[in-house]
């Protein structure tokens, strides 16, 4: 609990303390009126401080303004009429505040999930001067430098591991909890937690290019961004607020006069006082101001702990209706990496084709050479290796231990004459061929994600009408890869704008209620993602472009989250929606019964602060996101 709100339980248990002690001083008169007079000023000096400042501003018709006039007025009439009754003014002011602090508790809780990954922000880097280590500033650090990250600090800037190996904790980014074991060679994002070995790291970007910056960013501005339930709920205030004035004013004044001009019967100004006093009460739209904004920026929260950065409510309403999903393939459904997926041979084994190869390849640094050395995994002798030859889109020719080996595509084998099996295998073949015979191939392939097929799955549980894939690879490929995962619809041999393209008849052809989201992960995605309804980046491994042009990052990389954004943005709506469903019926049902005489103050008490309560309570429930 923050001091402000600590000083706000303080004020609330005086008042209410004085209220009860109240009930059984036998005091009467003036002194009556000052102790409760004083137990009113405790309570609500602060809304009326900031009810003149609105009168002053020129801003008048807010919920302070309400409760003022309200309140006042119940003691302006207590004290005319001589009932003592002092009561009400001040337990509206007190309930009224009761569901201020409650409010101020939900947002407190949903900023400690924001604070949370604030944490993520370094506060130094290590440099290595003269063999000691110096903290400097991350942001004095520049591109292709090297810093220390000793167990128990923050990555501060994105790198390469140069030396060391470690585990990271990387919660604060993704949401899993399992670390990630990174080694040399890899390549490491800033905000992780180093939690064992020490790692050299040689830095790629600048602070203010880093993850974690961009990630601060995302967050600190996502509230800018309001959604349209929250762009209604300010203009319905605007209008609603001075109404509801004007017709307690109305209230007041009116049936009076029509019973004593018109009627024939006592005015009875202090009835119909009393009844839009009441109506004051019960029109305030705290539950509405307060909860509609509180739901999203819960929502935004529990989703930012779950791994997934929304830029703002706007895109988490939109998300909610995302009934098309579209894939970039490479990166995004499948790793990115190529690997060797299977080796056919006719007379050789295995690891004796891998090898011939792993050897003749190399010399190049073709990631397909780098694939199969990667497969072979073992040190590479160059002197067991001569007259390499390689032939531009045929593969390579090379002597590996006094044998004539052929190393490439099908193109190699027809210009060396050597017959060779077709492969009906998905991906990149290495023919092979030793001392002219044909000894086998080799199938080379993106893997797919441990988790996309789940992924396509969930996301038609989550009620995606659709979910489509454009490439830029071959149809065979594609088509294979679509199958295996479960895709719908299928797109390839694309070029970035025929992306575009592809993307603008999708939209034509849905509904204007219906969304349209791209998950995609280059640089080459950034245009189809800033077109889509909703751009979705990977955001580990993603280019800066991607993530500047997504309106939501995934930053574990994991297809499986895009299901889960969906159902927290679903969620948080359904929130709202609730929120305002109940707080309208309510609000008018009161309204309606406090004009006609049947709700008293304390029944308006609740129509205002217990709807509010209830609200705020329900928005909470956004940030509860982890079992979605």
């Amino acid at each position: 609990m923050t001091k402000k709100q600590r000083k706000m339980l303080i004020r609330i248990i005086v008042c209410a303390v004085m209220l009860i002690a109240l009930q059984f001083i036998p005091v009467a008169g003036i002194p009556e009126l000052i102790l409760y007079l004083a137990a009113y000023l405790i309570i609500g000096y602060d809304i009326l401080k900031k009810a003149g400042k609105g009168i002053l501003n020129k801003q008048v018709f807010d919920e302070n303004f309400l409760m003022s006039i309200a309140t006042v007025g119940a003691f302006v009439q207590a004290i005319s009429t001589r009932s003592g009754d002092y009561v009400e003014g001040i337990a509206v002011m007190l309930f009224y505040q009761i569901g201020e602090l409650f409010q101020s508790y939900a947002v407190g809780k949903s900023r400690a999930n924001i604070s949370a990954l604030m944490d993520i922000r370094p506060d130094y880097a290590n440099i290595e001067v003269n063999g000691k280590l110096e903290q400097v500033d991350p942001d004095e650090v520049s591109i292709g430098s090297i810093i220390i990250v000793q167990p128990g600090e923050k990555v501060p800037l994105d790198g390469i591991i140069i030396d060391g190996n470690s585990s990271l904790n990387t919660s604060a980014l993704t949401g899993e909890s399992m670390p990630r074991d990174v080694k040399e060679g890899d390549e490491i994002i800033s905000g992780c937690i180093n939690m064992t070995g020490v790692l050299k790291i040689q830095t790629t970007k600048e602070f203010g290019e880093s993850t974690v910056s961009k990630i601060l960013d995302l967050v600190e501005n996502a509230s800018s961004r309001k959604s349209k339930s929250e762009d209604f709920i300010s203009r319905f205030a605007k209008i609603y607020t001075p109404a509801v004035c004007y017709s307690a004013l109305a209230l007041a004044v009116l049936p009076p006069i029509i019973r004593m001009a018109f009627l024939g019967l006592p005015a009875q100004w202090g009835v119909w006082t009393y009844r839009a006093l009441t109506f004051l009460v019960v029109s305030c739209p705290c539950a509405l101001v307060i909860s509609i904004p509180l739901s999203f920026f819960a929502g935004i929260g529990g989703a930012s702990k779950e791994g997934v950065l929304v830029k703002g409510s706007n895109y988490l309403e939109a998300l909610s209706q995302a009934k098309y999903i579209v894939f970039d393939k490479t990166g995004t459904l499948t790793q990115g990496v190529f690997e060797v997926t299977g080796v056919h041979h006719n007379s050789l084994e295995d690891s004796t084709l891998l090898e011939y190869a792993a050897l003749a390849e190399c010399a190049s640094s073709h990631p397909i050479s780098k694939s199969l050395q990667k497969a072979y995994g073992k040190e590479i002798d160059r002197s067991r290796v001569t007259n390499i030859e390689e032939i531009s889109g045929h593969g390579i020719i090379a002597q590996v231990d006094g044998k004539s080996i052929a190393a490439g595509n099908s193109k190699l084998m027809k210009k060396l004459g050597i017959p060779y099996d077709d492969c009906h295998s998905v991906g990149t073949i290495i023919h092979m061929a030793i001392d002219h015979e044909y000894a086998g191939h080799i199938v080379i392939s993106d893997v797919v994600k441990p988790h996309s097929k789940e992924a396509i799955a969930e996301l038609k549980k989550a009620g995606v009408k659709k979910t489509i894939m454009l490439t830029g690879d071959a149809d065979r490929v594609a088509k294979q890869v679509a199958a295996d995962l479960g895709v719908d619809e299928v797109h390839s041999e694309l070029l970035p704008g025929d992306k575009v393209s592809e993307v603008e008849k999708l939209l034509s052809m849905k509904s204007e209620k219906e969304n349209l989201a791209f998950v995609g992960d280059g640089i080459n995605d950034a245009p189809v993602l800033t077109r889509a309804d909703i751009g979705i980046a990977m955001g580990a491994m993603g280019s800066d472009a991607a993530i500047e042009a997504a309106d939501v990052v995934l930053m574990d990389d994991n297809p499986l989250q895009i299901a889960k954004a969906i159902k927290i943005s679903r969620k948080c709506i359904r929130i709202v929606k609730q929120n305002i469903v109940l707080a309208l019926i309510v609000k008018f049902a009161c309204l309606a019964l406090s004009a006609v005489g049947i709700a008293n103050m304390w029944f308006a008490i609740f129509a205002d602060v217990g709807v509010m309560i209830i609200s705020v309570l329900n928005a909470i429930r956004a940030l509860k996101v982890h079992n979605l």
